[in-house]
């Protein structure tokens, strides 16, 4: 049974009224609890809290609370959309969030989703009732209760009244039906059965869920975070959730979906964002990274670093106080070799290289300085040698000829000098082709591409950090921070009045009561970052779990990235190897994990479209068939009763016809998205040419997807729907990559509702159906 609160239904009116009053009792224990919470963060805000404990300690409080504050007014909107009725129990109202009466002894006023006694909402069916005997949706507007749609799950009682493969279809189909805004939704409230069971998974381990277009594996993704938040919060909230998106304007669609269902500490980065102090946006060929993602680089950059490693044709010659010291190329040499076998990265194992030089010209000096006139044994002893050493490592043209000979390096500067120079690209890679070279080689000006990114961040772990000179940096700093805290305390105890001297009552001072060291760390400053902010600015942070969508298209380098920033391999990766446009991407996922985890990890498959209509899925499946004749295509859980069409044009008449089709899309669906999906070639002639004819459309690197209508490349349109989806030139987007007929798929699976065809040439044989 169906009803809304407009009266055209059977519902009784003392139904519906009994509801918006549970609801609004609902929302004023929300706004109690809201008001006690931001009362207790204004006061720990006004707390004093001098010592570096009572520091930490309050910004744990303040922390608290105003993450208490913003989950509050992140489920404003939604907060209860569910009732469970049971034979033998009381109802339990399902809702956003978990809220309790002033008396916890009694029944949750609402149960949180994520909690074990809100599934039944998701898995409860006539067949398999779990103890329910009615579940009832509740539809609302801000806090106004807008309609209710029931489901009798009691055989005994006359139900059910909807479809067995589907839990809660009216509330299904109307979320579904709904045009598009060009932010993603949450799906709290229509969650599947099959979905429910990826979301409630273990934390531990990979998990792969594969899943055609339209199966909301990147909805079950950000929810399976929100459950493990919630499952998990003490470990997640300190170590941070990563979770990795194909590009910007994917990450912005999705970017409300989180603080919907309450959950806002969570890092959301693309690859390009994954080295701290990089924002790698510019593009590149497909061909050069693919070739960049290969693991052939790894044996490209160790070879870079050790081209930069390097010892004099036969010497080099320095002074020291006046006197001509050579560094020959045997002492370069053997100093070399004990630095490489150490094992250490190149800026730790540096040191070694030093030491040893230094050893070998401090031995100059004794045989100069400290021979022996008679003949005998050498003169100085052996704290004279250290001092010459401590002398030499202090000279500035001994240590300016030992950095030319093992530079301290950096993983950006390695990098941009090996793809801007010719010569050091065949040293470092002599096993690529010329025309594989050609491909990196680039100028030296040239802009960071995704593909980049995960060699910097190789080249991060072959070059290491030295932390001798940031540790003696910063003992230093405290040393001068003491020092100043001494001379603030002794000018307070000077400035004393001379009064005080004759007065017998002792008066207590500031440095009676601190010290300078005490004082220097009462204003040390405390970390008040996130872990997700935290853990964007380092390079090095470990997340708690980290989840993967699209991930079909990383390389095995970015795999590499990853895997070093989840060691503990809690991952969940959402992806579909038959959109695999990428080069770099993979066709299987035992390729990604067997060297990882070997046959460690699990799958679920997700085989619904909710996204998809039937008669987009009809025309879809031929291109499928055609990228792999044994994939099977998700199931449409609809029809949308609109015939997918295709037109032919006259070349010189395209951006013109564009224009006109996508008026006349835009006036049909106008509480909706119109997506215009494009061959790269023509992304320029034709966005231009619509933005100029059309106020309000959006084209670009990060179009705007809250605007009407978008042009865009289908590359980024991965992970992304609208409405209605107009494919321009589908040859062109097959011709464009060696795989172009998953590029193909994935253009026409990204409507809802509507699909066209604009094309100049004959329509390729995998859209027969069209013709």
């Amino acid at each position: 049974m169906s009803s809304s609160a407009d009266g055209t239904d059977t519902m009784r009116n003392d139904d519906i009224e009994a509801e918006q009053a549970y609801l609004s009792g609902l929302y004023g224990r929300l706004d109690q609890l809201r008001e006690q919470a931001a009362e207790r963060l204004r006061a720990i805000l006004l707390e004093a809290a001098g010592t570096p404990q009572g520091r930490s300690h309050r910004e744990a409080t303040r922390s608290h609370w105003a993450e208490q504050v913003a989950q509050m007014n992140a489920v404003e909107n939604g907060l209860c959309f569910g009732r469970l009725d049971f034979a033998a129990d009381n109802p339990r109202y399902i809702g956003r969030l978990g809220l309790f009466a002033e008396n916890r002894d009694r029944d949750p006023l609402l149960i949180d989703w994520r909690a074990p006694a809100a599934r039944p909402f998701y898995l409860a069916t006539a067949v398999s009732p779990e103890g329910v005997t009615r579940r009832r949706h509740l539809r609302t507007r801000g806090r106004e209760l807008t309609g209710i749609d029931d489901e009798v799950l009691d055989l005994n009682a006359g139900g059910p009244d909807g479809r067995e493969d589907v839990t809660g279809e009216a509330a299904l189909l109307s979320a579904l039906n709904a045009g598009r805004t060009g932010r993603m939704r949450d799906i709290v409230e229509t969650i599947q059965a099959e979905q429910d069971e990826v979301i409630r998974s273990g934390l531990a381990g990979v998990m792969v869920v594969q899943g055609g277009p339209g199966t909301g594996k990147t909805a079950v993704a950000l929810h399976r975070a929100a459950y493990l938040l919630y499952t998990h919060r003490a470990q997640l909230t300190k170590q941070g959730v990563l979770i990795l998106g194909p590009n910007a304007t994917f990450l912005r669609y999705i970017s409300q979906v989180l603080p919907s269902l309450a959950e806002t500490g969570v890092l959301l980065a693309t690859l390009g964002d994954m080295f701290p102090g990089v924002t790698a946006r510019a593009s590149e060929s497909p061909a050069a990274a693919a070739l960049k993602g290969r693991l052939a680089m790894l044996d490209v950059l160790a070879r870079a670093v050790a081209d930069r490693q390097t010892v004099p044709d036969d010497h080099v010659e320095v002074d020291h106080e006046g006197y001509p010291l050579r560094i020959e190329r045997s002492v370069c040499e053997d100093a070399r070799a004990a630095a490489r076998r150490s094992g250490r990265p190149h800026n730790v194992a540096r040191q070694m290289f030093v030491t040893e030089a230094i050893h070998a010209l401090s031995l100059q000096i004794a045989e100069r300085i400290g021979a022996d006139p008679l003949g005998g044994d050498n003169l100085l002893e052996e704290a004279d040698l250290a001092e010459t050493r401590r002398e030499l490592r202090e000279d500035e043209d001994v240590q300016r000829a030992l950095f030319e000979l093992w530079p301290v390096l950096t993983p950006r500067q390695v990098l941009r000098d090996l793809l801007s120079d010719a010569d050091r690209l065949e040293s470092a890679a002599p096993e690529l082709s010329a025309d594989e070279r050609g491909l990196l080689l680039r100028d030296r000006s040239a802009r960071w591409t995704p593909a980049d990114v995960p060699l910097l961040d190789e080249l991060a772990e072959l070059l290491g950090v030295d932390d001798t000179l940031k540790a003696r940096a910063a003992a230093l700093e405290r040393r001068q921070a003491i020092e100043y805290a001494e001379g603030v305390l002794e000018i307070v105890e000077g400035s004393r009045s001379l009064d005080f001297e004759d007065q017998e009552e002792e008066i207590l001072s500031a440095i009676d009561v601190v010290d300078a060291s005490a004082f220097v760390e009462r204003h040390e400053v405390i970390d008040t970052r996130t872990a997700a902010e935290r853990a964007a600015a380092d390079r090095t942070w470990v997340f708690g779990h980290v989840i993967v969508d699209e991930a079909q298209e990383l390389s095995p380098m970015a795999w590499r990235l990853l895997m070093r920033r989840c060691p503990s391999r809690s991952m969940t990766v959402v992806g579909d190897v038959a959109q695999t446009g990428e080069l770099a991407g993979t066709t299987t996922w035992d390729q990604v994990f067997e060297p990882y985890v070997g046959q460690r990890w699990r799958i679920a498959e997700l085989t619904v479209n909710y996204r998809t209509p039937a008669e987009v899925m009809a025309v879809a499946a031929d291109v499928l068939a055609a990228v792999d004749p044994s994939l099977q295509p998700p199931r449409s859980v609809r029809e949308s009763g609109c015939v997918p069409w295709a037109t032919r044009v006259p070349a010189d008449r395209l951006a013109e016809e564009l224009i006109a089709a996508v008026r006349r899309e835009a006036a049909t669906v106008t509480d909706g998205r119109v997506g215009v999906l494009v061959p790269s070639a023509l992304e320029e002639s034709l966005g231009g040419a619509l933005t100029g004819a059309v106020p309000g459309a959006a084209v670009g690197e990060q179009p705007d997807l809250r605007n009407h209508i978008v042009l865009m490349t289908v590359r980024q349109a991965k992970g992304l729907e609208f409405d209605s989806v107009l494919v321009v030139q589908p040859d062109e987007i097959i011709a464009e990559s060696p795989r172009g007929l998953s590029d193909l798929y994935v253009a026409v699976t990204r409507a809802t509702r509507r699909l066209g065809v604009l094309h100049t040439a004959e329509l390729p044989k995998v859209l027969d159906a069209l013709a």
